[in-house]
């Protein structure tokens, strides 16, 4: 087998992977979040979840399993912060957000994929990472997660618009207010990502 056709091999250690950081967001989401301003979104851990599972599973893998989140979570899972779920949820200011955390995921998990140098597959297909200084590998993963920052805002102010009552300017100040909270997760995400990979090799996310 071809390394390339190891890359587009989907093993039952990938589904495994995908279950447990669709899990992994849902267990984040759902511990008490602080709610700021008056435009009924929380603060929660759910967006160190989705930059985390991006950098960990790479771009594919962590659009499916954030996806996987939200499609239980609006079929009536009550995964979504403040314990809710189903399609009613999709109504709230929060929407645009959730909608947006797949693709924050994937294109976190893209960007890092495409900063950091290529694997080698061994034979039995586990990732043999080549690491650079920590320091310049943390820093690679970081602008991985501000992709996924950018695809938050581009998904959560439309949201806040429509079914908060919004204007466009006030959806950005309102949104603004997550800013510093964000960007600290972001670097959070990519410390505890530099130690994933190295513990894990085999889940960091090239395939």
């Amino acid at each position: 087998m071809t390394n390339a056709e190891r890359r587009r091999t989907v093993t039952a250690e990938d589904y495994v992977n995908i279950g447990l950081f669709a899990a992994l967001t849902a267990a984040l989401s759902l511990l008490p979040g602080i709610s700021l301003g008056a435009v009924g979104v929380p603060l929660t851990l759910q967006t160190l979840a989705v930059f985390l599972t991006g950098l960990v599973l790479g771009g594919t893998r962590g659009l499916l399993a954030v996806g996987l989140y939200v499609v239980l979570g609006l079929i009536g899972a009550p995964i979504f912060a403040d314990f809710r779920g189903g399609p009613d949820v999709l109504a709230d200011p929060s929407a645009g957000y959730i909608l947006a955390f797949p693709f924050a995921a994937a294109a976190t998990g893209y960007l890092a994929q495409w900063l950091i140098p290529a694997r080698r597959y061994n034979d039995g297909g586990a990732t043999n990472a080549r690491y650079e200084r920590t320091g310049t590998y943390t820093l690679r993963l970081l602008l991985g997660t501000l992709a996924g920052f950018v695809v938050i805002r581009l998904g959560g102010i439309p949201g806040l618009v429509v079914n908060g009552d919004l204007t466009w300017g006030d959806a950005f100040l309102a949104d603004l207010t997550f800013w510093p909270a964000d960007l600290l997760k972001c670097v959070l995400a990519a410390v505890i990502a530099v130690g994933v990979h190295k513990a894990f090799p085999r889940i960091a996310g090239a395939r």
